[in-house]
């Protein structure tokens, strides 16, 4: 079966995700993050992709990022990425084979409505993961900087982002207030279908903006393999 046609259009935003092949642990000390981040940063900036927020977390990592130029700026960071990553572990551990679980995943946003739920929900998977109380206690996210002002030169602050407030102290505090609700399990629930299914997380006008856009129907899209055919006995 053919693998589904990515939609990624230049100035949208993605939610991207890679996972271990089997949950399988990608980073087993402090030097593998360093070098993801080192490669992510180069890649990144190769193929014009601004990245907004990220989370390494021990099996995976969330990217919520921007193309800039082209459709295949994301997907020529990732495997570029992916490729130099695994050449690094592979060498490290002694081992050999694949490390990732196939191909990334990636679900376009709808910035107006999802975008800063997606930057919340992405600094906050070590919290629901149980790793720790708080996002600011994660050494391997972007809390941090989107929180607290730590410069980095990974992080593009998105446009959405940067209404948050007229100076950066405002923003910074706007933010952080962010984290003070939680986010409703109904609405992690469908980030995650999203993501996994590789579907676009807007409302339906978002959608038919993309349709027009890329030509790709989405309102009757059914993901995944399609139901094979039961013969009654």
């Amino acid at each position: 079966m053919a693998r589904k046609k990515r939609i990624g259009p230049a100035g949208f935003a993605q939610h991207v995700i890679q996972r271990g092949n089997n949950r399988a642990v990608c980073f087993a000390c402090e030097e593998d993050y360093f070098v993801y981040i080192h490669w992510l940063k180069k890649f990144s900036q190769q193929f014009n992709v601004s990245i907004h927020a990220w989370v390494l977390m021990t099996n995976h990592v969330h990217l919520l990022c921007t193309p800039q130029l082209d459709n295949r700026g994301v997907s020529a960071m990732m495997q570029s990425l992916g490729r130099m990553y695994v050449r690094y572990f592979n060498q490290k551990y002694t081992r050999t084979g694949t490390l990732w679980e196939g191909r990334f995943h990636s679900s376009l946003v709808c910035t107006e409505e999802y975008l800063l739920t997606l930057y919340r929900y992405i600094e906050l998977n070590p919290v629901r993961a149980k790793m720790v109380c708080d996002a600011v206690e994660y050494k391997w996210s972007s809390y941090k900087i989107n929180a607290l002002g730590v410069k980095s030169s990974l992080c593009t602050p998105h446009p959405i982002y940067m209404s948050l407030g007229q100076t950066k102290i405002i923003r910074l505090k706007s933010y952080r207030a962010l984290f003070a609700s939680k986010i409703p399990q109904t609405l992690i629930k469908n980030i995650q279908k999203c993501s996994r299914k590789e579907l676009v997380l807007g409302n339906a006008k978002f959608k038919q903006q993309i349709e027009h856009l890329t030509g790709i129907a989405l309102k009757n899209e059914k993901p995944g393999r399609p139901p094979t055919s039961r013969v009654k006995l």
